[in-house]
């Protein structure tokens, strides 16, 4: 019997990722980092600052993500995002962009607790990342 399941990653400019060999996928939900295997429960969640790691037959792949929501329902994972980088393509340069801009995030004095929480996620991850 097959163990595999199909993801699909969507941001707003196109349809990122589709593949239908995926064995298991770890997301950075708002509750903790959670593996989705086959036959998974039906889920809906918030994804938070982190990376996206994705198992299949076809290799292993990693993303960083900002935010977004994931839903595992009937073996299909949908994951719907404003912002995803592929690690492997993301060099010194882009992630020293990102963590710029995340401290600059960081240093508003008007912004919510929700708002710093996310902004500190994120500032930890990308520079988990060098």
């Amino acid at each position: 019997m097959s163990e595999e399941f199909k993801i699909e990653i969507v941001n707003p400019e196109k349809s990122f990722l589709v593949k239908d060999d995926v064995l298991e996928v770890v997301v950075p939900a708002f509750e903790g980092e959670m593996g989705i295997l086959k036959d998974h429960i039906s889920i809906i969640s918030f994804l938070k600052p982190g990376i996206i790691k994705i198992s299949s037959k076809s290799g292993d792949e990693n993303y960083y993500v900002e935010d977004g929501i994931v839903e595992f329902k009937n073996n299909n994972l949908s994951i719907l995002t404003s912002s995803i980088f592929n690690l492997l393509d993301l060099d010194k340069s882009k992630k020293d962009d990102l963590l710029k801009l995340a401290e600059e995030e960081a240093s508003n004095s008007e912004i919510n607790d929700q708002s710093k929480y996310l902004i500190d996620q994120k500032i930890e991850v990308i520079r988990s990342l060098n």
